[in-house]
């Protein structure tokens, strides 16, 4: 395991293992998945299909991918592996492999489909690391990932407001566990969430609220809030990608037929793997 965080990999630990997503609500749960799999063709999957979910965490996709294929290889590098296994308890194709995404367990060329969602922004080396999860999936499988995006659909100011929050965040990823805890709980109950309840005002008075800031929670509920404020402001390494440079990064793994979701969140983006 060379291309991984040791600090990052913990901080994921410790956030799963608060946030488990067992109280998030069923409805919420199938909204969210269907926001970051729009765009993932289900169709070229073949019957009985095994792929990988590369940074797991809690299971919270896999939940719902798992009835969908024949098999489902969840790759986590923290504690969170054991949270997935309990959470998918109940579904007997899925498997769970403690590793990184430059170290598996899984065979090149062995995988229908792949995805990895919200994970390889968070790794030294992002290019490297798709390209690894390419290197696992047979040629023409498709492959969905999320990367945060740096903001490049946005207009300046916007930009701006991140670059001083992140700020925040350089001091808060630092601080003692339940400290950390506490201010990100903060952060959700008095900026996520007012500023979330006003985009869906806002949008219920027929206003344009994609440029608010946080306006994508409008219709999430408290919990997601704190579970991505957590995510946010406590994880250790960040980066962000443009929309061109996340397909440029994914053309030199060797995928091909790149789309991209229109949509929030964003960057989601799915490709083949040429040589079909």
């Amino acid at each position: 395991m060379t291309n991984i965080d040791p600090k990052t990999v913990a901080s994921f630990g410790d956030e799963w293992a608060r946030f488990d997503q067992s109280k998030m609500p069923t409805e919420e749960i199938l909204k969210t998945f269907n926001e970051y799999f729009s765009v993932f063709p289900w169709h070229l999957l073949p019957k009985d299909a095994e792929g990988f979910d590369m940074g797991c965490g809690s299971g919270r996709w896999a939940r719902l991918v798992a009835p969908k294929v024949g098999r489902l290889n969840c790759i986590d590098p923290s504690d969170a592996i054991e949270i997935a296994r309990s959470q998918l308890r109940d579904y007997p194709n899925a498997s769970f492999l403690r590793g990184s995404v430059d170290d598996s367990g899984l065979s090149k060329s062995s995988q229908d489909f792949g995805y990895s969602l919200g994970v390889l922004h968070h790794v030294p080396d992002t290019q490297a690391a798709i390209r690894s999860c390419v290197d696992l999936l047979k040629p023409g499988a498709p492959f969905l990932l999320y990367l945060y995006y740096a903001f490049d659909n946005r207009p300046i100011w916007f930009k701006a407001l991140w670059m001083i929050s992140n700020i925040g965040r350089e001091v808060i990823f630092r601080m003692p566990a339940g400290l950390k805890h506490a201010t990100t709980d903060t952060i959700a109950a008095f900026i996520y969430l007012p500023l979330a309840r006003f985009a869906l005002i806002c949008e219920k008075i027929g206003l344009n609220v994609s440029n608010i800031p946080l306006s994508y929670y409008r219709k999430h509920g408290f919990y997601t809030m704190r579970t991505d404020a957590r995510d946010r402001f406590g994880t250790p390494l960040e980066q962000r990608f443009t929309q061109k440079e996340i397909s440029a990064m994914m053309k030199e793994a060797g995928l091909i037929e790149i789309r991209f979701s229109s949509s929030a969140p964003f960057w989601c983006a799915t490709g083949i793997k040429s040589g079909a």
